[in-house]
Order: structure tokens, then sequence, then C-alpha cells
């Protein structure tokens, strides 16, 4: 049995992803997608004096997005917005529980989608469109939640 030095948990471990994506205009982007997510604040977190710089969204008391505006504050990989294409490589997905209803939401603000579809690897719905700064998004209902094709 191989051991691993770094071990210190019960094995009982515990991660939350809590991923950050810098933006150009924070309040904007945190009405969008706590809008599309279906969270109960309606700008994602509660308003405050520096919501124009950094916000938190929430979706059922869970933290699912950190947004930051580029060129704030220095931290790294948050400033030379034209450096890189927004998001080359990165897919911001969202595993949602009512599929329907926040695909819904997505048309109803006019999302630029790219595409829509049943994803036959996990028989589940999705949607995959543009944020306002032109991330990729995807919405995806649970595995197994598509509707049976019919016989």
């Amino acid at each position: 049995m191989v051991s691993n030095p770094h071990a210190s948990y019960d094995g009982a471990m515990s991660v939350k992803s809590q991923p950050i994506i810098a933006v150009r205009d924070v309040r904007a982007s945190a009405r969008w997608y706590a809008h599309i997510l279906g969270s109960e604040e309606t700008t994602g977190s509660p308003p405050s004096d520096h919501d124009h710089i950094y916000r938190r969204i929430y979706v059922g008391g869970e933290l699912v997005l950190q947004l930051h505006a580029w060129d704030e504050e220095d931290h790294p990989n948050l400033t030379g917005r034209d450096r890189a294409p927004v998001g080359h490589g990165v897919l911001i997905w969202f595993e949602v529980d009512d599929y329907t209803a926040a695909a819904a939401r997505a048309r109803g603000v006019g999302a630029d989608v790219i595409e829509e579809g049943i994803n036959p690897n996990g028989s589940f719905p999705e949607m995959w469109l543009h944020d306002p700064d032109g991330y990729v998004v995807v919405l995806a209902g649970p595995d197994g939640s598509a509707d049976p094709e019919p016989a």
C-alpha cells in the first residue's frame, strides 16, 4: 500500500470550485449571471462600495462564480485585458437543476447562443452561449436528464 505523505485529513475531503473571471463591467455582468443562473439576489451579492470592482454570484446559498474588473487592484492575470482573446481555452460550465428555466432566461435576455442540443455522452440538454464579455458559458442539465427520444 502506498501512503500519501501529504495526507493530513481523515478521509472526508471537501473541495468547492470558486472560479473568478475578469470582466469589463462588473455590475452588468453580475446582473446577467444572476439572472441567467436564477440567483435569489438580482445582482449576485448585496451591494457594497466595492461592487464596481468585485462581485460574487450565489445560487441556493452557494458561491458559483466571482467577477472582478480588469486592471483593478493589480491582481496577477486580471490585468492586460487586450493581451489575449477573452476566455481562450476556458468554458464556464454550470449544471443547473432546471435546464428549461435557465435556457428560457438566457433566450429572454437575448444571449448569443452558440449551440444547443442533447449531449450524447451524458444524455443531458446543454446550451452554449457567450456572456457579455465573450466568455463561453455552458448551461447543462444533470446527467441523464434529457427526454428520451420517441421510439
